[in-house]
């Protein structure tokens, strides 16, 4: 892609689609050109029908054709920019973290929906204990921080790349009582801390499912935080319920993100690990996405 390229007659937006467009649908890259613009260059829908993508400066130019061409070459939108937004807060992220997806931020909706009342209140008396089991970004964990004053999160990871990018994102949120820590959940603390709840996005993609994962995922994302082996896929969700069976306060709650595939085989597990009230709940899209454990 030269200079002058960019700086013919055609739009510098309708430019970046038709680009993308050899190797994304049209939509998909029409959506990564319009966040692109917005993002990077602060032009809204509204200036793009303007042409204010015209206006651009010649650096600005050169910043258009890298990323275009970093796109190109599949990579997430997500780590070139440096952040997404996770419930309405924005999150720094990189490679070494699993970028956030909005199934998880169903998760933690549904959970601070179930929640009693009286754990939304500011802080008094007795806190709630959270504890959020391979963090990555640590959107999860700073979310219910933030969302949960009375509330005190732990978030574990094994990655100290994840952690690394946690407590990036802590810090844009000084207020959020938040403790990391780099924990093998196969090879958990043994002290005696108990919880009042515990949820994990784990990894839980079969090995033989990543031949149908787009490249921008599999081939820059963390494949720690994915995948799990075709003959033990519920092997996290085993770990993390002997974990939470020791740890979590009478009347504790356990949430956990699942493959749509396997939810009444991962329900089953977590009953059998001695659990009243397993339930498995869809998502917005009536797919089987989440179990929830008393």
């Amino acid at each position: 892609m030269n200079f002058l390229y960019y700086l013919c007659s055609m739009k510098t937006y309708h430019r970046i689609v038709s680009d993308l467009r050899q190797v994304y649908p049209e939509g998909e890259a029409r959506a990564l050109a319009r966040w692109l613009c917005e993002e990077r260059f602060g032009l809204t829908q509204t200036d793009l029908l303007l042409d204010k993508d015209n206006e651009l400066s010649a650096d600005d130019i050169e910043v258009v054709k890298e990323i275009t061409s970093r796109l190109l070459n599949h990579e997430p939108i997500q780590y070139i920019l440096g952040h997404t937004d996770f419930c309405g807060r924005r999150f720094s992220t990189a490679p070494g973290a699993l970028i956030p997806r909005p199934e998880t931020e169903q998760l933690v909706r549904r959970l601070l929906a179930d929640l009693p009342e009286a754990a939304h209140a500011a802080p008094s008396g007795s806190a709630l204990r959270v504890l959020d089991i391979g963090t990555g970004t640590g959107c999860i964990a700073l979310t219910l921080a933030l969302e949960l004053p009375a509330s005190r999160v732990t978030a574990w990871d094994v990655s100290p790349e994840a952690l690394d990018v946690a407590r990036r994102n802590a810090s844009l949120y000084p207020e959020a009582t938040l403790s990391l820590e780099q924990v093998d959940i196969f090879s958990p603390p043994d002290d005696n801390r108990q919880w009042d709840l515990i949820v994990s996005n784990p990894p839980y993609v079969c090995q033989t499912e990543s031949r149908d994962m787009a490249r921008n995922v599999l081939d820059h994302e963390p494949h720690l935080a994915l995948f799990v082996p075709d003959d033990d896929p519920l092997r996290y969700y085993r770990a993390i319920a002997l974990y939470a069976r020791r740890h979590l306060r009478p009347g504790g709650t356990l949430w956990v993100e699942i493959n749509q595939q396997l939810g009444a085989e991962t329900a089953h597990l977590i009953g059998d690990i001695c659990y009243l009230g397993v339930d498995v709940l869809d998502d917005d899209f009536g797919r089987p996405r989440f179990v929830r454990a008393r």
